[in-house]
C-alpha cells in the first residue's frame, strides 16, 4: 500500500479546452500546469532575498550612519533595568523614510506592507511595528526630526560638497487635511462644542450606568474620540477669534468692513487659500530653501498664510541657527519681494535677486523700471538696479530649476495634501520629506566625489 507523507487531495479536474487538446490526434500535449495544492519547505534568508542594490539597503546605509541621539535618549529600557525592549528608532526613520519614496503618507498602509512587502519586510528584519507606533514617531519629537535635517545637510557641508552660499526659496501650497465645509462661524462652533460635551458627558453616565453594554476598549475608544472632538472645537473657536481680530485690525487700516471669520472643526490652524489653478482651498503655505548647486534642502517651514511676502527673512534666520551662517544670495520670485523683506535681508547680510512688480508696465509708460522710486532704501535702491544688469538676469534663472525641481520631487511623492492634522504635525511631514530628498541626493554628492578622486 503506498503512503504519501502530504494528502495532497483530488487533483484538479482538465478544463474543456485541455479535455479537447487532449482528444486531438496529435497525441496529449505535455504542460507546465500551476499545482498550488504543493507543499514545500524553502529555506532563504532576507538578506538573500532583496538584490544587492536595492533602494531599501541604500536608505538603511545612509540613516545607519545617522546620529539619532534624540530618540535614544528618551528610552528608558536600559541595561541592568526592567522593561520591554525598544524599537530601534533608525528603523523606523528608514521605514518612513523608504515609505515616502513609494509615496506612502499613511501609518495604516507602511504598518501593512511592513508584513506584506519584501523590502518593507527587509528593513524589519523580523521586528514587529504597528500603525500607532509609526504614527506617533512621525508626528512626536519635531526636534529630533529637525536635528536629523541639520546633520544631514551639516556633514555634507563639514565634507566640502555642500555650501549653501546661494539658495532658492519657493513656497508651494499643500491642501489640509479637512475640507470647505468644516470651516464654520463662531456661533455655529460653538453650537457644535456644546453637542460635543453632551456627548462627552453621555458617554461617562452610560460607561456608570451599563459598564458592562460595552467593552472596556470600545468604551476607551468612543471617549477619546469624543474628547479630541470637544478639544478640536475649543482650538477651532480659539482661532476664530484670533482670525477676526486680525480681520478687525486690517479692515482699520483699510477702511473697508470686516468679514466674519470662520475657523476649521477639523484643522483649526489650516485657512483658505488660493492654489495654483486659481481655485481656494483649506491649505498650508509650504516653504523650501534649497541649495542650487545641489539641490540639498537646507531649510523647512510651513505656514498658514496665504502669501509669501513675510517668508524669506524668518527662512535667512532659520538658516543661520541651524548652520552659523546666512546665505550670500537668495533667489525668490516676486511674490518674496517685499520692500520690506528686502531691506531685512540686505541687513543680514544676503543679497537678493528677485525680479520688479510691474516692470513692462512701466516701460510702457516710458519710465525707468531699475531707477530709484521716492521712499525707497538704499537697500531697495541697489536691488532695482541690480536687477538691470544682465548677470542678475542670468543668475535669477537659477531660482526656476532649483526651487521649482524640488517641488516637483515632493509632489511625485504625492505631497499634494498632508496626511496629518495641525500646523506642527505638517511642518514635521514636510522635514520628513526633505530628509529622504537630502539623503538620496547627497549619497550621489559622495559618489560623485568618490569618482572624481578616484
Amino acid at each position: 500500500m503506498s503512503q504519501v507523507l502530504f494528502d495532497k487531495g483530488e487533483p484538479e479536474q482538465p478544463t474543456p479546452a485541455e479535455a479537447a487538446a487532449s482528444a486531438t490526434a496529435t497525441g496529449k500535449p505535455r504542460l507546465r500546469v500551476p499545482r498550488r495544492d504543493e507543499r514545500e519547505m524553502r529555506w532563504a534568508a532576507l538578506d538573500d532575498m532583496l538584490e544587492p542594490e536595492h533602494q531599501a539597503r541604500v536608505v538603511w546605509d545612509a540613516i545607519r550612519r545617522l546620529d539619532l541621539g534624540r530618540w535614544l535618549a528618551e528610552i528608558k529600557a536600559v541595561e541592568g533595568n526592567v522593561g520591554r525592549d525598544a524599537t530601534d528608532p533608525r528603523l523606523l526613520v528608514a521605514l518612513w523614510v523608504y515609505a515616502t519614496l513609494d509615496a506612502i503618507g499613511s501609518a495604516r498602509e507602511l504598518s501593512r506592507l511592513c508584513t506584506l512587502h519584501l523590502a518593507y519586510q527587509w528593513l524589519c528584519g523580523g521586528v514587529s511595528v504597528n500603525y500607532h507606533m509609526l504614527s506617533d514617531f512621525r508626528t512626536k519629537n519635531a526636534a529630533a526630526w529637525d536635528d536629523l535635517l541639520t546633520q544631514i545637510v551639516g556633514s555634507l557641508m563639514t565634507e566640502g560638497l555642500v555650501t549653501m552660499k546661494r539658495v532658492a526659496q519657493d513656497g508651494m501650497r499643500v491642501r489640509a487635511n479637512a475640507g470647505k465645509s468644516s470651516f464654520r462661524r463662531k456661533q455655529s462652533l460653538q453650537i457644535c462644542l456644546d453637542e460635543a460635551r453632551e456627548q462627552v458627558e453621555a458617554l461617562k453616565q452610560l460607561d456608570e450606568e451599563s459598564p458592562s453594554e460595552l467593552t472596556a476598549r470600545q468604551r476607551a475608544a468612543r471617549e477619546r474620540a469624543a474628547a479630541d472632538r470637544a478639544r478640536r472645537l475649543e482650538e477651532a473657536l480659539r482661532h476664530c477669534d484670533e482670525l477676526q481680530t486680525e480681520r478687525e485690525e486690517t479692515a482699520k487700516k483699510s477702511g473697508r468692513p470686516a468679514k466674519e471669520a470662520r475657523a476649521s472643526s477639523t484643522d483649526a490652524e489650516a485657512r483658505t487659500m488660493q492654489f495654483s489653478d486659481g481655485g481656494f482651498r483649506p491649505g498650508y503655505n509650504v516653504q523650501l530653501s534649497t541649495d542650487t548647486e545641489t539641490g540639498i534642502i537646507g531649510g523647512v517651514d510651513v505656514t498658514n498664510c496665504g502669501s509669501d511676502q513675510e517668508q524669506l527673512p524668518p527662512m535667512l534666520d532659520q538658516l543661520q541657527e541651524r548652520y552659523g551662517e546666512v546665505p550670500e544670495e537668495a533667489l525668490v520670485d516676486g511674490g518674496f519681494a517685499a520692500l520690506e523683506a528686502i531691506d531685512a535681508a540686505t541687513e543680514k547680510g544676503c543679497t537678493v535677486y528677485a525680479p520688479l512688480k510691474d516692470k513692462a508696465k512701466q516701460q510702457r509708460a516710458g519710465k525707468d523700471p531699475h531707477a530709484r522710486k521716492k521712499g525707497d532704501s538704499d537697500a531697495v535702491a541697489d536691488w532695482r538696479q541690480r536687477m538691470g544688469t544682465a548677470m542678475a538676469q542670468g543668475l535669477y534663472l537659477l531660482r526656476c530649476q532649483t526651487a521649482e525641481w524640488v517641488n516637483a520631487v515632493f509632489r511625485n511623492r504625492d505631497l499634494w495634501q498632508m496626511p496629518v492634522r495641525g500646523q506642527a504635525k505638517a511642518r514635521g511631514v514636510t522635514v520628513l520629506y526633505a530628509i529622504t530628498h537630502d539623503l538620496l541626493v547627497g549619497e550621489k554628492l559622495r559618489a560623485e566625489a568618490a569618482m572624481g578622486s578616484g
